[in-house]
């Protein structure tokens, strides 16, 4: 059995304040196959700070130049370390590694980054004012369990570009991700404190680094409940907070799209990563005349997953994280067949064969009403609710009603029905016809399910100051004009 007992601070492994260990399970065996240092502390997070605050002086006035090679230094890194990765997320949180993107995703928003600064406008002029955009500081990085890899990566990754300096915290539930990326970053040889690694509970090392007078900003991806407790605490300095939180996303399939197609795309979306997905399309929309022709297509591709075990390159559909996990998921199960919804297939017994193991077969309900549990919580898990519509205009409105705004989707065979139902959709990131994502593009949320952007140019500036400088006039006119 594997033990992991250090943090990263100031470009060391270093021992944590207190000594405290805790067991990994393998979500696919339910057996324990590693352990973790578990004691990260208000201490352990204060000097990680001070790493990141003596480092950010130095590193806030390197060039662009430095930091494109310190990226290009890091994917090299990363590249060498891709098999290992997807053993880590197999045992760990249970992703297949048929599943690529969660393991190739990271390269590519990597390389999206580093060819952002060749183009990006630090300076520009208004006027004869200069605008200059700065690195806002340190920067604590609080990351989910359910893409351990790929969303610490954009978060380090943009704010590296800023000359921002950072400490991360992944989840306690999928730490080893988080140890072996940073064991990847060590190898890119960044200075001293730039980055650093605190691991723990985010009740302890989440609430330390959000208080901390001299973080300057908190990137947060994960609950809502918990995005609420971050921004509580980190409002007690006026520090600047991103968040990216839950979602209950509606797929509006309009009665000219093809069923067939926008059903199985559905399925497919929904229930990647064992519907562990906070833009899971988890709420599908069809007209109620044409219900009894999609709810095929709906069980026939659910037939299609492949369920066992993760570190098999045959599976398609691994397990959940864990037994929390596969408990709640079980109980959202039930309050859908205790309120009437009609389940068509899965349900809470075990997938066949698998005995051990947090498994869910895929699920769907349909007959569901916007008013139900499953309609309206989002249930982390393979658990699509079908609910019947009777004009566009209800559609939307159901659509719409959610305290959630993350993601939402349309099927139309008319583009310009489908980009009105885009426009009028309060979410932040909308897919037409199953179009794929760019991560050039900005991503996060409407409503409770967040605020600010990652990725792209837009997900850099959150990593940035905005700062006005007068009386520098000849300095001004040379620089490319900003359009407010």
């Amino acid at each position: 059995m594997k033990s992991y007992s250090h943090h990263y601070i100031d470009g060391v492994w270093v021992e944590p304040s207190k000594p405290d260990r805790r067991e990994i399970v393998n979500p696919n065996t339910e057996a324990v196959f590693a352990s973790v240092a578990n004691g990260g502390t208000a201490e352990d997070v204060h000097r990680a700070v001070v790493a990141a605050r003596r480092a950010f002086g130095a590193f806030s006035r390197t060039s662009v130049a430095e930091r494109v090679a310190m990226i290009d230094r890091i994917i090299v890194s990363y590249k060498d370390r891709m098999e290992e990765l997807a053993d880590v997320l197999a045992q760990e949180v249970g992703v297949p590694k048929s599943a690529a993107a969660q393991v190739t995703g990271p390269i590519e928003h990597m390389k999206v980054a580093r060819d952002l600064l060749d183009s990006y406008r630090f300076e520009q002029r208004l006027g004869d004012t200069i605008i200059r955009r700065e690195p806002v500081g340190v920067c604590a990085l609080i990351s989910p369990w359910n893409w351990p890899v790929q969303t610490p990566v954009i978060k380090f990754v943009y704010a590296l570009a800023a000359g921002c300096t950072s400490i991360m915290k992944g989840s306690d539930a999928s730490p080893l991700s988080s140890i072996l990326l940073t064991e990847i970053i060590d190898k890119a040889d960044l200075p001293p404190g730039v980055f650093n690694l605190v691991l723990g509970r985010g009740s302890v090392v989440g609430e330390a680094l959000s208080r901390h007078p001299d973080v300057d900003l908190v990137s947060f991806t994960g609950s809502t409940s918990a995005g609420i407790k971050v921004g509580e605490a980190a409002a007690s300095t006026i520090k600047r907070v991103t968040l990216e939180l839950g979602g209950k996303s509606a797929n509006i399939v309009l009665k000219d799209a093809d069923l067939e197609a926008a059903a199985r795309w559905n399925i497919e979306r929904c229930f990647f990563n064992t519907g562990q997905s906070c833009h899971a399309p988890s709420r599908m929309l069809i007209h109620e005349d044409q219900m009894e022709i999609a709810i095929p297509h709906l069980v026939d591709q659910c037939t299609r997953f492949r369920l066992g075990d993760a570190c098999d390159p045959n599976t398609t559909m691994g397990p959940v994280i864990n037994q929390t996990q596969y408990e709640n998921i079980r109980r959202y199960i039930q309050s859908g067949i205790d309120e009437g919804a009609k389940l068509v297939c899965g349900g809470l017994g075990r997938p066949e064969g698998l005995d051990q193991g947090f498994f869910i077969q895929p699920t769907v309900f349909s007959d569901v009403t916007a008013t139900m549990t499953i309609a309206k919580e989002e249930i982390f898990g393979p658990v699509l609710a079908v609910i019947p519509y009777r004009t566009e205009e209800e559609a939307l409105e159901i659509a719409n009603d959610s305290i959630y705004g993350l993601g939402g989707y349309v099927f139309s065979a008319d583009r310009n029905r489908g980009r009105e139902f885009a426009n009028a959709l309060r979410a932040g990131r909308i897919c037409v016809n199953g179009a794929p994502t760019n991560p050039s593009t900005p991503m996060g949320g409407y409503k409770q399910s967040g605020i600010g952007r990652s990725m792209g140019s837009f997900g850099l500036e959150e990593y940035l100051e905005i700062k006005s400088v007068y009386g520098l006039d000849e300095e001004a006119a040379g620089l490319p004009e900003l359009i407010p």
